[in-house]
């Protein structure tokens, strides 16, 4: 909110006026009453890992983050370079292999990933476009730069918050909005439905969003954006191929599917064709997939391009696809795949940050300065047995903005994760969700891991 000089940056100065005149009080009230609204929307999700209760409200912090309008539109040039670029390498790996013939990716390093799915190998989706909806992690370093923290290209989450903080701000602080000049987010819903429409070759295409299930941790985003969207939510339950195509069981019997959103990852989507265990696929979609009778977004097999090792070739990606140099730099990355970073992340593993290559949500990853001796060797071991399935960046102490914490306001950790559509053009939302480490000297954002979230103001 301020420069190291003291000085309040551009788009702040309402926020501050407004604050200075608000009570301890005021601001203790306003928290709260964010909160029960939250929990009166259902807005929630669900921890897994935690047995007193799945399902809580989304932390949401009342002092919303500010992007000037010069930073932002460095940071959507950056972003559509970086969508386009991986789009190129998701559509060449699974059909001419370019990038592999040339030895620019190590060809074993997508052989050997998870989420490179052979069946995929030879698809052309609709429209040539794979990655239809990404959510791409940034962060802001000690020198006040944003770099990419990871890409996030199966089925990113998050969007859902990012609209309600919206709503939650218009409610807040009205008249601070209104005389900043923030830019909007809220026709969201519509910009995907008309991606997904772009999607179809006929007019007024049945749009639907496939849920994995009422237990999942984003069913109340799935169910969000289908209402906001007006279209179908559905699971394995009410679609079923039939005469070629994909039915959805409607009052008046079956009605053909167009278009997909599927919030399902790959491999369970089809038991025919990936997990023959998976209980919340649909048998026989992926082949209707491939006849070109239904759309999926995103399309099967981007995992590909979401492995964190795969990340740390991305600037090399841009550069073999588009000739130009990213925009938005990656984070260090060392590959422990290959000897000379493998040793040095050995060596100095109490600094770094250890990920798992294909995990997501906070889970699998060793933060060094603040694990023990004991989680440090276990960490050395695990890589040890299998270096293909870990990265490791340094520390970054990641940049702080102010939150309301017990009445007052202090500085915590945070990222952005901006959503990115690719329909027709690529188009980045002007905003994004701020993700907040709450607990104090935390670097993990996950709201699985004690995350919050905020609004994000983009100015025009």
């Amino acid at each position: 909110m301020f420069t190291p000089e003291g000085e309040i940056r551009q788009g702040y100065e309402h926020l501050k006026n407004k604050f200075e005149n608000l009570t301890h009080e005021d601001l203790t009230n306003r928290q709260l009453a964010t909160e029960r609204a939250l929990l009166s929307m259902g807005i929630t999700f669900n921890v897994y890992s935690e047995g007193e209760g799945t399902e809580r409200i989304m932390p949401i912090d009342i002092i919303p983050r500010v992007l000037s309008n010069a930073e932002w539109e460095w940071l959507e040039k950056g972003l559509k370079q970086r969508i386009k670029a991986l789009n190129m390498f998701i559509d060449d790996v699974y059909n001419e292999q370019n990038i592999l013939n040339d030895g620019v990716v190590p060809r074993e390093l997508i052989e050997s990933s998870k989420c490179f799915l052979k069946p995929c190998i030879g698809l052309k989706p609709p429209k040539g476009i794979w990655c239809h909806i990404t959510g791409t992690d940034l962060i802001k370093g000690d020198d006040g730069t944003f770099m990419v923290l990871e890409d996030n290209l199966r089925c990113p989450s998050g969007v859902s918050y990012m609209l309600e903080n919206r709503e939650l701000s218009k409610q807040i602080f009205p008249d601070v909005l209104a005389r900043t000049g923030v830019r909007p987010v809220s026709d969201y819903p519509t910009r995907l439905l008309q991606m997904l429409q772009h999607l179809a070759d006929r007019p007024n295409p049945t749009v639907a969003v496939l849920t994995p299930g009422i237990y999942n941790s984003a069913y109340f985003e799935h169910s969000y954006l289908a209402q906001q969207m007006g279209v179908e939510l559905v699971d394995a339950r009410d679609l079923v191929v039939s005469d070629g195509y994909v039915k959805m069981r409607t009052t008046n019997g079956l009605q053909i599917v167009d278009v997909i959103y599927r919030r399902i990852d790959d491999t369970f989507m089809d038991p025919e064709s990936f997990r023959e265990d998976s209980l919340i696929g649909i048998p026989g979609i992926f082949e209707v997939y491939k006849k070109g009778r239904v759309a999926l977004a995103n399309a099967p097999g981007t995992g590909v391009a979401d492995d964190k090792v795969v990340y740390a070739y991305v600037p090399r990606i841009i550069k073999y696809y588009l000739g130009e140099e990213a925009i938005i730099p990656n984070v260090k990355t060392y590959i422990c795949g290959e000897e000379d970073d493998m040793n040095y992340v050995l060596e100095n593993i109490s600094e770094l940050v250890v990920k798992e290559a294909n995990e997501a949500g906070g889970y699998g990853m060793l933060i060094g300065p603040k694990a023990t001796e004991e989680e440090h060797e276990l960490f050395r071991q695990k890589i040890k047995d299998n270096p293909r399935n870990y990265i490791a960046q340094p520390t970054i102490s990641l940049s702080r903005v102010p939150c309301m914490v017990e009445g007052h306001a202090e500085g915590r950790h945070v990222d952005l994760r901006p959503y990115i559509l690719y329909g027709d053009d690529v188009s980045v939302i002007p905003g994004g969700l701020t993700r907040v480490a709450l607990r104090k000297g935390s670097l993990v954002v996950n709201s699985s891991q004690g995350g919050g979230g905020k609004d994000t103001w983009v100015l025009y």
